[in-house]
């Protein structure tokens, strides 16, 4: 999902005069593809690459529970850290953690001094035509994706459902009586949802406004270099790596800001901070495609600057913001390694219940859990699908011819 939504962004705003031109020349599909469509895309197919790259790298919570004796970098921090106590050999890996962002950064800045504008103020958006024979393999492809995806959900929804895994099959809800049970009961759910909301308003505000100085800003170049630098790093941070460093920084009693140690805003900052840079791309990607033309005729008339961010770069942009904000709130609801160290008895999260469930044993409990917060997170996506339809039906007329 993370690499998609930045390719799906690079994709969206293509101009739909370069795919006219091609077949006028009587260009085949493959070299359309290969001399329009890829070019075209290629900030976000590289920065893509790098986020499965990092990615897979700093992966905390599938080699914990699925993983057996196969170690990766993300659990030695852990086993280091909490079962040896030894935070000098974590603090060494974390930094080893940090080079592919570095790479990272160093490749995506050369991509950028390459990349054009494609959505210029006379740009015509892709409306691709109907072809019934390549949707339909398409279609069959999607499907068999999706069945894969079912079937994993599918199997934890049967385990919720069984009385006594793997020894009582018989189907009951009794595992849904979470307050009944360790892991902080229905409060653990509901502090989830709320710390999801909160993530997802400000996160989505901050990324957004921060991308768009990066990349349209014209003054104070070595700062703006820096933020990009600042903005990938996160990705490259082990999730619990990243909870290790707030304990240590908002816990020591001279800080200012220790105040917030313990509290759902803590919460709130580490996970925008620890899902930043995926957002932060794709509201870059975003806006990378749009014409400098826009601001330099803005400027000429005088406009203030913050009139044309929210008369055209916000509805230009609506669709990238919108995916912004239901990718922080699902990952909100679903990270587990950033928030493991700062939760307090009173802001326990769904996703933590989790994990301490399976450590206890109640691995149908814990699947429960676990279903409650896929069922929470499908609802809201239908529910954004269906208010954002209406918003960007009216916003982005443009689009049409």
């Amino acid at each position: 999902p993370h690499a998609l939504m930045i390719l799906v962004t690079a994709l969206s705003l293509a101009d739909a005069r370069l795919y006219e031109a091609a077949v006028a020349l009587r260009a085949g599909p493959v070299k359309t593809f290969l001399t329009v469509t890829v070019p075209g895309a290629k900030y976000g197919i590289i920065s893509a690459t790098f986020v499965v790259f990092t990615l897979v790298i700093t992966d905390f919570g599938v080699p914990k529970v699925i993983g057996g004796q196969f170690n990766v970098l993300a659990t030695d921090v852990y086993k280091q850290v909490i079962g040896q106590q030894n935070f000098q050999m974590g603090a060494v890996v974390s930094v080893v953690l940090l080079f592919p962002a570095v790479v990272a950064f160093l490749v995506d800045r050369l991509v950028q001094r390459k990349q054009v504008a494609l959505l210029s103020a006379r740009a015509v958006p892709l409306e691709p035509k109907p072809n019934p024979r390549f949707d339909l393999a398409m279609f069959a492809f999607c499907s068999a994706i999706a069945v894969i995806i079912l079937g994993i959900l599918g199997m934890a929804f049967y385990a919720s459902l069984v009385t006594y895994w793997p020894y009582n099959l018989s189907l009951s809800f009794r595992n849904y009586q979470f307050d009944l049970m360790d892991g902080g009961g229905w409060a653990a759910y509901y502090n989830s949802i709320e710390m999801a909301t909160w993530t997802a308003l400000f996160g989505t505000i901050v990324v957004f406004v921060g991308a768009y100085l990066v990349e349209k800003g014209r003054g104070f170049r070595l700062g703006r270099s820096l933020f990009q630098l600042l903005a990938i790093l996160p990705l490259a941070v082990p999730g619990l790596v990243l909870g290790l460093a707030y304990i240590f920084f908002f816990n020591h009693p001279a800080n200012p800001f220790h105040f917030l140690y313990g509290t759902m805003a803590i919460l709130v900052i580490c996970t925008i901070v620890h899902f930043y840079t995926v957002s932060h791309l794709t509201a870059v990607t975003a806006l990378k495609q749009m014409d400098p033309e826009f601001e330099a005729v803005s400027a000429s008339l005088k406009t203030p600057f913050y009139k044309t961010f929210w008369r055209v770069t916000v509805p230009v942009c609506l669709p990238a913001i919108l995916d912004i904000s239901i990718y922080l709130f699902v990952n909100a609801m679903t990270t587990v390694s950033a928030v493991v160290f700062l939760y307090s008895p009173s802001t326990t999260l769904a996703s933590v219940a989790v994990l301490n469930m399976d450590d206890a044993g109640d691995i149908a409990p814990a699947a429960a859990m676990a279903m409650m917060i896929v069922y929470t997170s499908a609802a809201v996506r239908l529910v954004h699908a269906l208010v954002t339809r209406g918003i960007t039906r009216r916003l982005q007329a443009w689009r049409r011819r």
